[in-house]
């Protein structure tokens, strides 16, 4: 596997990953009054757009994974993600993004991003931030994210909810949603599993956005074992073929609009661009049309920006 980093700069990365992820595998063996559709292009882009409560985004979010360092492929590539991904660069990437028309960002830590965001902003940036939170575990409360990074909403980090219902511990995800709205922006939940979406909607919480995981990766060792033997791909992560249809059939019931994450199922399709292109399709047509996407993106080997930029241009207008 190092062979495969070492040699990185000579394979585009839809290859870089699938050989990494093959090897890997080897290894373990193992809508409403806030959302309405928007078919008018966004300023200096041609890329569809949706509302967010008073705010416009481009159907393409950027999402904050690989920024991070967190590959889903394992501690290699892990570490190949966080060197490549300095503030320079960070601040660099965003700009680029922005350039192809994508003016949302979703990150998920405020200590780094403040002065990330900041530089931005001082360069004249527009882009619009959706901060993900995992509410008291250990993070900055509520009202020092907005007042260091203004982001357009907060929402609940997707692990820790399902892992709070679980517990019968809903309540402190609701009043995570009380307290952001108390604190003046839109308010949201992310899940891997689709089960707590629906019991939001059920319930009515007073939510403005939901992101919803193409893959429930939070299952109990008690739900696997119920679970049929073929997934896409065994990496640490079990990703099960048949869970992008449950959540996207859950994304078009609720009123609210949904971004989806992980519809690459975390680099796994993106050995060959044609499986990039049919994963961006299957999305834009299983979505809402007041639904988009969050895209995780490691431009070190090729243009990822412009590629994804190009598939929800095409796939996404046809919604």
């Amino acid at each position: 596997m190092a062979t495969d980093i070492h040699k990185a700069h000579r394979l585009g990365r839809r290859e870089f990953l699938s050989r990494l992820s093959a090897a890997a595998t080897g290894s373990a063996l193992a809508l409403g009054k806030t959302c309405r559709a928007d078919d008018k292009a966004l300023p200096g882009s041609a890329l569809p757009a949706i509302r967010l409560g008073e705010h416009r985004i481009a159907r393409l979010v950027v999402g904050s994974n690989p920024i991070s360092g967190y590959s889903y492929m394992g501690p290699v590539l892990d570490r190949h993600m966080r060197e490549y991904f300095t503030d320079e660069r960070i601040v660099e990437f965003l700009w680029n993004c922005e350039r192809e028309g994508i003016n949302a960002h979703q990150f998920s830590r405020p200590d780094r991003m403040a002065s990330i965001i900041r530089t931005l902003r001082q360069r004249g940036s527009k882009m619009k931030f959706i901060c993900l939170h995992a509410g008291g575990q250990g993070r900055s409360p509520v009202k020092e994210v907005v007042r260091d990074t203004q982001p357009i909403a907060i929402v609940h980090h997707g692990g820790v909810t399902d892992k709070l219902f679980r517990e019968g511990k809903s309540r402190e995800v609701h009043d995570f949603v009380k307290r952001v709205h108390d604190a003046g922006v839109l308010a949201g939940v992310s899940a891997h599993n689709p089960d707590c979406i629906k019991q939001i909607a059920d319930e009515d919480w007073k939510v403005d956005l939901f992101m919803t995981c193409f893959y429930y990766l939070t299952r109990t060792p008690e739900e696997l074992e119920k679970m049929p033997p073929v997934v896409t791909v065994q990496t640490g992560y079990p990703f099960f073929a048949s869970d992008p249809l449950e959540m996207t059939k859950v994304a078009r019931q609720v009123n609210q609009p949904c971004l989806g994450f992980k519809i690459l199922a975390a680099g796994r399709m993106c050995g060959k661009d044609y499986k990039v292109e049919s994963a961006f399709k299957f999305t834009f047509e299983h979505l809402k049309p007041t639904d988009g996407v969050i895209v995780g993106m490691y431009p070190r080997y090729e243009n990822q920006v412009r590629q994804n930029a190009g598939y929800t241009q095409r796939f996404a207008s046809d919604t």
